[in-house]
């Protein structure tokens, strides 16, 4: 094999493999499973946010560098013989046979929501957890806000749902006001409950206007930095500096003013 070998997979299989090896890079050398966590979940989210932007070149870098996590823990595994990428792969396979009987076998699914109620179905029987809860083990290693999504459609596909977001509205209504009683009342586990049922439903009226909470809330953060950068620049030309000595009254004319150019 080589470094240039003319297959992609195959030159990226014998690269990371190079790494790895002895006389290989001492970075490479010293990770583990474990300690590739934040790297996987890190690419995962850039891929993420390649993707939001629409630049195909940067979506296709961005990818590349996921794929390389998986290669890369599956060349870690292999050097213990506990599995490698071609395990990798025929799992895969096999799991997507079994859970597209519609296309591989005989059943059928007329719509997506069908072809998602089939694959839960096959999932529960092959984790042997059919008589567990319909929200067993769901999502549990995401983010609270993407686990909240999760949820709430699972739960929708067997009916517990609103028919649409003007009764959400309604319990968006009743949570703030559940919220603002735990704060008169000062107390600080109320307060936590009470704010993570707001936060929940406001989860769901985002599932409910077709809307997925994380990317949503990913754009805000995005538009508060730079608002809060335009914020600085503007303050900055009339030599005022964000340094704690300007009250929050001449902080929030600073940034009406941008919101208002912005909106012009």
């Amino acid at each position: 094999m080589s470094i240039d070998h003319p297959d992609g997979l195959t030159r990226l299989r014998y690269i990371v493999h190079r790494l790895r090896a002895p006389g290989g890079c001492p970075w490479d050398r010293e990770q583990t499973h474990e300690s590739l966590v934040p790297h996987l979940l890190e690419e995962a989210y850039e891929v993420a946010d390649a993707i939001q932007s629409g630049d195909p070149q940067l979506m296709c870098e961005e990818l590349g560098d996921l794929l390389l996590q998986p290669v890369l823990h599956a060349e870690i595994a292999s050097e213990t013989g506990a599995f490698d990428l071609n395990r990798m792969a025929h799992m895969l396979s096999e799991k997507l046979i079994r859970r597209h009987p519609h296309v591989f076998g005989e059943s059928s699914a007329a719509d997506s929501e069908a072809v998602l109620s089939q694959w839960d179905a096959i999932k529960r029987q092959e984790k042997g957890t059919e008589k567990e809860g319909m929200l067993h083990g769901v999502g549990t290693g995401l983010p609270a806000l993407m686990r909240g999504q999760k949820l709430q459609k699972k739960a929708a596909r067997v009916g517990f749902d609103w028919p649409d977001a003007k009764p959400v509205f309604d319990k968006l209504q009743e949570e703030i006001q559940e919220l603002q009683e735990a704060v008169d009342a000062r107390s600080s586990e109320g307060m936590k409950e009470e704010l993570g049922d707001l936060l929940f439903t406001v989860v769901n009226l985002a599932r409910k206007l077709g809307i997925d909470a994380e990317p949503a809330l990913a754009a805000a953060n995005d538009k508060f930095t730079k608002r809060f950068h335009q914020m600085e620049s503007h303050l900055a030309r009339s030599g005022q500096k964000l340094d704690g000595s300007l009250t929050l009254a001449q902080m929030d004319a600073a940034w009406d003013a941008i919101k208002a150019k912005a909106q012009a």
